[in-house]
């Protein structure tokens, strides 16, 4: 049973987290944050974060091993990549909003997949880790006042700034979730 519910829309909704100013976004993230329907990061993750894990719950488990090509990753493999971007993404933030005069390095997803032992975990602790995970994202998208919603910093040689990396999180999940039913299911 889903348990987990948004925790922005109660902890933050006097402040204004709106779609993100994409002239200050690499244009390799457009993709992630068009996926994202809602016009403010509260509702997008308040929605995404349901829809995901019903949908995740559902995926049965002759799927899970499953992969489309060779060389493909795994269903598992997959959601552990989620997993560990969406991490990634969330230490851009906090180090962002910080003020962290630091620049972050890129990381090779693909490099990443195969040091992971994605495939090798159980599916169920692969979801609970990444309602935990999500919900570490979305309490530490409610600690930012609006000033640190604004910070920025460089990731990967490129400059972001943090309400961007939050409408991103929705929307790579939304991609991967949409890969998933086009090439898994």
């Amino acid at each position: 049973m889903i348990t987990l519910k948004s925790n922005l829309l109660n902890l933050k909704s006097k402040i204004v987290m709106p779609r993100p100013d994409l002239t200050r976004v690499p244009q390799f993230y457009y993709k992630y944050i068009s996926l994202v329907k809602e016009d403010d990061l509260v509702n997008a993750f308040a929605n995404e974060t349901s829809n995901l894990f019903h949908f995740l719950d559902s995926i049965p488990e002759s799927k899970q091993d499953y992969a489309y090509a060779t060389g493909k990753w795994t269903l598992k493999e997959l959601l552990q990549h989620m997993i560990d971007s969406e991490r990634v993404f969330a230490y851009r933030a906090l180090s962002f909003s910080r003020k962290d005069p630091n620049k972050l390095p890129g990381f090779e997803e693909n490099d990443w997949a195969i040091a992971s032992n994605g495939a090798g975990r159980n599916w169920n602790d692969l979801i609970e880790e990444f309602k935990a995970v999500r919900k570490s994202t979305e309490y530490l998208f409610a600690s930012f006042n609006e000033e640190q919603l604004d910070a920025a910093g460089l990731a990967n040689n490129n400059s972001i700034y943090v309400m961007a990396i939050g409408f991103i999180c929705v929307g790579h999940a939304n991609h991967h979730i949409g890969i998933i039913k086009e090439r898994y299911l």
